[in-house]
């Protein structure tokens, strides 16, 4: 059955419900949820209008803002106050590039099996072997961290440290998750917006110090082979 519009102030051609908002977005952002698009809102990113009986409608703006804030999170994570900063500036009509690391404004590359292949310095038996030791996907076509990945694998096998010999990082990632999730559990049981949200923002936070915990540690064990 339809939902009847509500009566009072009407919204302008183009306005989108948060339903719709998350129709657009989820293809990109599959964890994007409406607590999180109301978290956003509660901090700033983005400000929508309301109808009379409080239906939030947002702009073609407020979706822009949106797609640049969750990929600035997401691939960069950079923290929402700093994101609030960057989108008024753009707002404001200065040229966003001036004050953001180029890396940042780049347009995501996509690479083919050959071309990844080739930009990691590779070869296709090492592909292969990464993806048949879990630490890769096959896939048509791959993403920055799938270079970087990959680099990195070329990189240890000109030492003989093959795809097969770091599994078992793979897994120790696994577990990394997986003691994040347990910390963020008390906000993950919670039902308010607020909560959840702010989960997603220390997730990223929590592996960041656990990677720093970890060259610690491999550091200090590299003290007792080498002088």
């Amino acid at each position: 059955m339809a939902q009847v519009a509500p009566r009072g102030r009407s919204t302008p051609a183009g306005y989108l419900s948060i339903g719709q908002v998350l129709a657009r977005l989820a293809p990109e952002f599959p964890s994007l949820t409406s607590s999180k698009l109301r978290f956003l809102e509660v901090q700033g990113i983005v400000a929508p209008t309301r109808t009379e009986s409080g239906y939030r409608k947002f702009s073609p703006g407020d979706l822009e803002r949106l797609r640049l804030a969750l990929s600035l999170q997401r691939d960069h994570y950079m923290p929402l106050q700093r994101i609030r900063e960057v989108l008024d500036e753009r707002d404001a009509g200065h040229e966003v590039g001036a004050f953001m690391p180029p890396s940042i404004m780049a347009t995501p590359r996509r690479y083919r099996r050959d071309e990844l292949i080739a930009a990691a310095g590779a070869d296709a038996n090492l592909l292969g072997d990464a993806i048949t030791a879990g630490l890769m996907a096959g896939a048509d076509s791959y993403d920055e961290r799938s270079l970087a990945l990959l680099r990195a694998l070329a990189g240890l096998a000109e030492h003989g440290i093959q795809p097969r010999h770091v599994r078992s990082l793979r897994q120790n990632a696994e577990r990394d998750v997986a003691l994040v999730e347990t910390a963020l559990a008390p906000m993950l049981r919670r039902t308010d917006a607020t909560a959840r949200a702010r989960a997603g923002e220390l997730a990223p936070e929590l592996v960041r110090r656990l990677d720093e915990l970890r060259a610690a540690f491999v550091l200090t064990a590299l003290e007792r082979i080498t002088p």
